[in-house]
């Protein structure tokens, strides 16, 4: 196998015997082959929908395959092959929507090549066999590691736009040009590019993305209200327990209203923690508060949980055994030997918070604040420019981000105290549990830490930014605003697009940049975008604020 499209890969260049996610060789293979398939699909739907034709079948499965292989989603080989399988289906069927669609136009059609002829044995080991001849490494090996790089991170930056669509498209809101620019996205990377053309399409990328999170962003505002800020609860409540992770809102409303008046307390878990600012979910009062921190500590804190877990999205980590009879997955998420609830109905996930011992007694009283999407903050938009032309505000620091296990990631910690009183952090995305529990006081009545929401919510992010440069009537690059990101897997690689899309510069950027940026190709986005490794807390706030 060979995977570096997470921070964590092995040595910072690639996994290649297995990934330090834990994803297993035969899984990393079809994940590749689903791609593969994907760009077959797209050679055909993308010719189709340029003659009007679509087929909302293919576009959803585009996305959920997409969505399928980013990091820490889906690590069960059988099923990820049964999509390869079900891909190679509807391969078929896009053609014969474009055939027809040629015909109704009276064209020929063209004789496609490459993914949209590949014709692979069908059986598990006979896809397994193919895998080597369409991998990264063999890209690599044919067009150089530049090109191979890019089309990777072209790649990834779709993956994690996909995730954002995906959440919109469950929540009823869709956009069939954005499908279509997903094909299209998808048929260009059958073919080999130059340099310079593919780091013109991952900004193609970066505004697909944009499209992506603000569908995302009406979604859930249309769905659970805008959020507002909220007081929430991170220490236990005597009683049953069920905790809800990774990023799924309707899945978490679901949950709420099949435990309401059963005597279960609900727990966000990590990206979940923005969901108790949304009136719509937090009208429920067994959602009693959050527990734990960022994904990567799930093992530990999952086996101290004394009820049922809830695997929705992205997040999993291998469940330990103490904790694997009460951990369930939804949605796209799948873990070998883990129970999977389908079809809304989580009345096992509830069974098994019933039988579990919950929480013995209360936890004492301790709370964080939760809410500030664009809507709250772009109220009190005139009161933050007031702010900062009297001097009483000086600076804003954007910091957040994916959080992860690999070392470094210290800094934002480190970096969100060494930030100076006068200074006001907003921050977003479980990178936010390196700090989201200290006190950093107000300014003037406004909290100095502003949590945005979850990575899903970054389109708030850049609503503020652009909201706060229409104010000072300055370009965003001339803020008095510095974003200093942490990444890990994909959405993270969609969102740095979308910034460099909308000529957002400046950027500081860890714990270790993406291994699929050759030394070359890094200077290309030095260059172009001013983008920066992070360095030291001390030198970097230094930099920022021309001390």
């Amino acid at each position: 196998m060979f995977c570096y499209q997470c921070e964590q890969t092995a040595k910072g260049e690639g996994c290649t015997v297995h990934g330090v996610c834990g994803k297993d060789p035969r899984t990393a293979a079809m994940q590749d082959l689903l791609v593969h398939v994907c760009k077959g699909i797209s050679m055909y739907a993308s010719r189709a929908g340029r003659l009007g034709k679509v087929d909302k079948d293919i576009d959803a499965f585009i996305l959920e395959a997409l969505f399928s292989t980013i990091t820490n989603v889906n690590f069960d080989y059988q099923t990820v092959a049964d999509l390869v399988r079900k891909g190679l289906q509807l391969r078929d069927r896009a053609r014969e929507v474009y055939e027809r669609a040629c015909k109704d136009a009276g064209k020929r059609p063209e004789n496609l090549e490459g993914p949209a002829s590949w014709s692979p044995p069908t059986d598990n080991e006979g896809l397994l066999a193919e895998a080597e001849s369409i991998s990264v490494k063999k890209r690599i090996l044919e067009r150089g590691a530049d090109v191979a790089g890019l089309e990777e991170l072209v790649t990834y930056g779709l993956k994690g736009a996909a995730a954002y669509a995906d959440h919109a498209m469950i929540l009823g809101v869709e956009d069939e040009e954005l499908y279509g620019a997903f094909s299209e996205v998808l048929d260009y990377l059958a073919e080999e590019h130059s340099p310079n053309e593919l780091v013109e399409m991952a900004l193609r990328v970066g505004e697909i993305n944009l499209r992506a999170m603000e569908l995302l962003d009406r979604a859930n505002t249309k769905a659970f209200g805008d959020p507002q800020p909220t007081r929430v609860r991170i220490t236990p409540v005597k009683g049953k327990a069920i905790v809800v992770s990774g990023h799924d809102l309707k899945d978490l409303g679901e949950l709420l209203r099949q435990t309401e008046g059963k005597g279960i307390n609900v727990y966000t878990h990590g990206e979940m923690l923005p969901c108790h600012g949304y009136p719509g979910l937090n009208r429920f009062d067994h959602l009693v508060g959050n527990y734990g921190g960022a994904w990567q500590d799930q093992q530990r804190e999952f086996d101290e949980f004394p009820g049922a877990i809830l695997m929705t999205t992205n997040c999993i980590q291998k469940p330990r055994d103490s904790y694997r009879e009460r951990i369930f997955t939804t949605g796209l998420v799948q873990w070998p030997g883990v129970r999977h609830v389908s079809d809304g109905d989580f009345s096992p996930v509830i069974a098994a918070a019933l039988k579990a011992d919950g929480f013995e007694e209360d936890g004492p009283e301790r709370y964080i604040t939760v809410g500030f999407g664009h809507g709250t903050v772009l109220g009190v938009a005139d009161k933050l420019v007031d702010m900062v032309e009297r001097g009483t505000v000086r600076h804003f620091f954007l910091i957040g981000g994916c959080d992860g296990a690999k070392s470094g990631r210290n800094y934002y910690t480190e970096l969100s105290q060494a930030v100076p009183d006068d200074c006001l952090i907003l921050t977003l995305a479980c990178g936010k549990y390196r700090f989201n529990k200290l006190e950093f006081g107000e300014v003037d009545g406004i909290p100095r830490l502003l949590d945005v929401g979850q990575c899903n919510d970054a389109y708030s992010a850049i609503r503020i930014a652009s909201a706060l440069a229409e104010a000072f009537e300055v370009d965003v690059n001339d803020l008095p605003l510095s974003l200093v990101l942490s990444w890990y897997e994909q959405k993270a690689v969609a969102i740095l697009l979308t910034l460099f899309h909308l000529g957002v510069r400046d950027i500081r950027l860890g714990p270790s940049l993406p291994a699929c940026l050759t030394p070359s190709t890094l200077n290309v986005l030095v260059r172009e975008f001013d983008v920066k490794p992070i360095s030291t807390p001390e030198e970097d706030i230094a930099a920022i604020l021309g001390a």
